[in-house]
């Protein structure tokens, strides 16, 4: 083989190997750069997990509150209905007095 060949041959492969080097180096800066944003996507992320179990937390709290006043709201409901009926039958009551006393 002639001088010129060789010399090509060895430059080529000097040429892969550097490029193989720098894609190493590069490939490396890559994955430093991709971690370190994940990790602040896993910081942030995280920070927006506990925003929402406080604002679940609290919504639960509300919820809890809504249904004791509806329980309480029912239960007067029926308070009334009871003493609407007892105002009925006493009215009742009056009416039939009334209409024995004038019969």
């Amino acid at each position: 083989m002639s001088d010129a060949v060789i010399v090509g041959i060895i430059t080529v492969c000097g040429s892969i190997i550097i490029q193989l080097i720098i894609s190493h180096a590069s490939a490396k800066d890559l994955y430093a750069k991709l971690d370190k944003q994940s990790e602040i996507s896993d910081a942030k992320i995280q920070g927006e997990i506990d925003v929402i179990k406080t604002e679940v937390s609290n919504l639960r709290q509300e919820v809890a509150k809504h249904n004791g006043l509806i329980e309480r709201t029912y239960k007067l409901e029926r308070d009334y209905a009871v003493l609407d009926n007892k105002v009925k039958v006493a009215d009742n009551r009056i009416a039939d007095l009334e209409n024995h006393r004038a019969g």
